[in-house]
């Protein structure tokens, strides 16, 4: 088929509406693992370009997936063609490349974390408002469908009054560890409570609608290079309720374990699997509901990540309205409260 009759079947698919033109900011593992293949298999999106600071792992992915430009970050952000970006470069680039993104008149979806500290997550949303364009975070976990449920008891008021939330993020010890960005603080801006823990934080704050945090405790362990391996952290909101985060590079098993477990006096949920129990006729009762299948055996990971860059696109498109990520200053206010709690080794106040 020619280009021609290929961008008619995508206005078709967008409703009559031009395909989305996006550029990639960042050829990394996740631009290559989720975003390249998710946005090129879409009719309703026209990946354009790409940039990276290593010219030949953008060139390798363009030529893979059918991207037609490779382009340094300024030249992308001045291509006119290009109506919204994804960042996927490291972390301490976020912010900057954000703010460059939406005062270029672009759409712009940022992984997580937006900023490396309240003050420039608070500017990239400056940004996004004085241009009056669409800012997404990488938040992808939100896009579940366990989590949206177990969301909708929380705030329905099934499990009564919330009481405590768990979650822990724990990944393999790795035989060689590779020095990636991620193990370079000036890049990364920490170790595996910036890389894990941001996005259990997340969850956990939202599970609940973001509650105001007031006290921290934060113990960093297995520091070397200036990151640590792992993080233990103890907080507590102005209502009451208890948070316990754990997140490790580090845990010696068979697989990953991720998990969320969120108290209340009338009943509990856990993720993953979904499970949920009320107290019914004085006796726990499982009242989990059922959950969709993943489109062809995909993985939670993936399938949640098609979600939010479907409303990403959508937003875009002018089909749905996606409000600022606001909450995202309280996040990293709390992420720099762990992280002074850990250097000075006490209890730290919001």
């Amino acid at each position: 088929m020619g280009r021609a009759g290929a961008r008619g079947d995508a206005r078709a698919v967008s409703g009559g509406r031009d395909p989305v033109r996006v550029g990639l900011l960042g050829a990394g593992a996740v631009a290559q693992i989720v975003h390249l293949p998710i946005f090129t298999e879409r009719g309703d999106v026209d990946v354009l370009a790409i940039a990276d600071p290593d010219g030949l792992k953008a060139e390798s992915l363009a030529s893979r997936f059918g991207v037609p430009r490779v382009l340094d970050d300024d030249a992308l952000l001045g291509d006119g063609d290009v109506e919204a970006v994804v960042i996927c470069a490291p972390n301490n680039r976020h912010e900057s490349l954000a703010v460059a993104a939406l005062e270029a008149g672009k759409h712009v979806l940022v992984e997580r974390p937006l900023a490396l500290t309240a003050e420039g997550a608070q500017r990239v949303l400056d940004a996004a408002r004085a241009a009056d364009r669409c800012l997404a975070v990488g938040m992808n976990h939100r896009y579940r469908p366990d989590a949206g449920a177990l969301r909708a008891f929380i705030s329905g008021g099934e499990l009564g009054t919330i009481t405590a939330v768990r979650a822990s993020s724990l990944t393999r010890a790795q035989p060689v560890v590779r020095r990636t960005w991620r193990q370079k603080p000036e890049e990364a801006g920490g170790g595996a409570f910036m890389d894990l823990g941001v996005q259990i934080v997340d969850l956990a704050f939202w599970l609940l609608d973001y509650p105001e945090v007031e006290r921290v405790v934060a113990v960093l362990t297995g520091e070397r290079n200036g990151i640590e391996d792992g993080a233990t952290v103890l907080a507590t909101s102005r209502d009451g309720i208890a948070f316990s985060f754990e997140v490790s590079w580090s845990l010696f098993a068979e697989a990953d374990r991720h998990y969320a477990r969120v108290m209340g006096t009338e009943g509990s949920g856990t993720l993953p699997p979904l499970q949920v129990h009320k107290q019914l006729g004085g006796r726990p009762v499982d009242v989990t509901p059922r959950q969709p299948t993943p489109r062809g055996g995909e993985n939670s990971f993936t399938n949640a990540y098609r979600r939010l860059l479907d409303e990403f696109v959508r937003s875009v498109a002018g089909e749905c309205s996606l409000p600022l990520p606001e909450e995202q200053v309280a996040l990293m206010a709390f992420v720099e409260a762990v992280y002074r709690s850990a250097r000075e080794g006490g209890e730290v106040r919001l």
